[in-house]
């Protein structure tokens, strides 16, 4: 600005000097002339300079900066360095408005800010997949038009965000969220939401294993205490009632002693510590030791059939298969009725190897069969404290088929019996090599 009025003051100078030269030749009115059309000269000269400014003003981009003459020359250069500078810091803020906003759509939760009047400014697709939002039609809306539950605007108008909010979703009745609103800058929020449905099951499934073992126990011990107790007060007991007392409570040791087993044989097969020991395990071999098994168990009650239409063996662990497929054996003679029929088969179909016990047994009605593998889940209690079983056995199948790939599949129809069938990948399985 100095510079600006120096070189004004020079050019009223100079003009003023050269009015006084005319002045004396030509006369004072054409000297006075000459100095008025000088500062008109200079007055249309900054107006063109102040109209390219506005023009620039109205599109300022950094490459159409006007270049200026004379004393706007400096001015425009200035005004070009720091639009570059502003050019260089918005390519910046672009950026990372760009980086944030990846990251939050990166993010596993749904995230969604709000503004000071909680209205949603943004938000990301997992939180538009949570609550079904549509960025052309819920941008700008309160976040309660969106969240219309009691407990959500409790939440949101006690400003206590210190623990997050549990709820239902408002999508589906069987998702759970957890929210939480986290305040940030001047009046904002960011409200994040996680799925937590599976912490919640398995939070429940904890808590019923916990229940299920605790009564499972109880029972046996109840048992036991009773008959200690009647031994201890009734020193009388003859020697026949004694021997069906020390029966009874030796059955329940052995039935908490199976439990206790079972448990600590899923508590091996679920920790990451214990990796599958693998070996090539010959299936005939392992058939005939569970065709053996059965029919102790059976004690000739049933008929019992074995067919191995391949002589392909399995990569895997030998204990762990001879234990699964040994639960689906005993289960089948356990519920099968005296008299009934067991056909234990191994065969390869279409690639994949196919374990199968079929029974003649009581059959399971089909709404039992997808929770048949859940842990302690039966359908007749009852008869399942009668059989001797301890409502583990197909949960300990789940887990070894899962660590061999495996699935299971049933088939069943009440009063016709049923279907236990075991597909192994073709990955698993091993040809036998001929020998010469």
């Amino acid at each position: 600005m100095t510079e600006f009025w120096s070189r004004l003051l020079s050019f009223l100078a100079l003009m003023a000097v050269a009015a006084l030269i005319v002045w004396p030749i030509a006369g004072s009115v054409w000297a006075l002339l000459l100095f008025c059309f000088g500062l008109l000269g200079q007055l249309v000269f900054h107006l063109r300079q102040l109209q390219q400014l506005n023009q620039w003003l109205e599109n300022p981009q950094v490459r159409a900066v006007p270049e200026g003459r004379g004393v706007w020359e400096d001015t425009f250069v200035a005004l070009y360095h720091m639009a570059r500078r502003q050019s260089v810091s918005q390519q910046q803020l672009s950026k990372a408005l760009a980086r944030f906003q990846r990251a939050g759509e990166a993010m596993p939760d749904g995230v969604i800010m709000l503004d000071a009047n909680d209205q949603i400014e943004w938000f990301n697709p997992i939180a538009a997949d949570q609550y079904g939002l549509n960025s052309h039609t819920d941008i700008g809306n309160p976040i309660t038009y969106i969240l219309r539950q009691s407990q959500f605007n409790e939440y949101i108008t006690a400003h206590n965000y210190s623990e997050p909010l549990v709820m239902k979703s408002t999508r589906s009745q069987n998702t759970i969220l957890s929210i939480q609103l986290v305040p940030f800058g001047e009046e904002l929020k960011l409200l994040i939401s996680r799925d937590i449905t599976r912490f919640e099951q398995v939070e429940t499934m904890r808590r019923d294993f916990i229940a299920n073992v605790s009564h499972e126990l109880r029972t046996p011990l109840t048992v036991v205490g009773g008959f200690l107790e009647s031994l201890q007060d009734y020193t009388d007991l003859g020697e026949q009632e004694r021997a069906h007392f020390f029966e009874l409570m030796r059955d329940q040791t052995m039935r908490m002693q199976r439990l206790v087993e079972d448990l600590l044989t899923l508590s091996r097969l679920e920790s990451a510590a214990n990796p599958l020991q693998e070996e090539n395990v010959s299936m005939s071999q392992l058939l005939q030791q569970l065709l053996a098994e059965a029919q102790g168990l059976s004690q000739g009650r049933h008929q019992i059939g074995l067919e191995v239409l391949s002589d392909t063996s399995l990569f895997g662990s030998e204990s762990e298969l001879r234990s699964a497929l040994g639960n689906l054996v005993s289960n089948a003679v356990r519920y099968t009725p005296q008299g009934g029929e067991i056909l234990v088969r191994w065969e390869v179909v279409h690639g994949d190897g196919r374990f199968s016990v079929k029974d003649s047994g009581i059959g399971i009605e089909a709404r039992h069969i997808p929770r048949l593998t859940e842990r302690f889940y039966r359908i007749d209690r009852s008869r399942s404290r009668e059989t001797g079983g301890t409502g583990l056995g197909l949960s300990i199948v789940k887990h070894v088929l899962t660590r061999h790939q495996a699935r299971l599949a049933i088939s069943s129809e009440v009063g016709h019996g049923s279907t236990f069938s075991v597909i192994f990948p073709a990955s698993r399985l091993v040809k036998s090599v001929a020998v010469a």
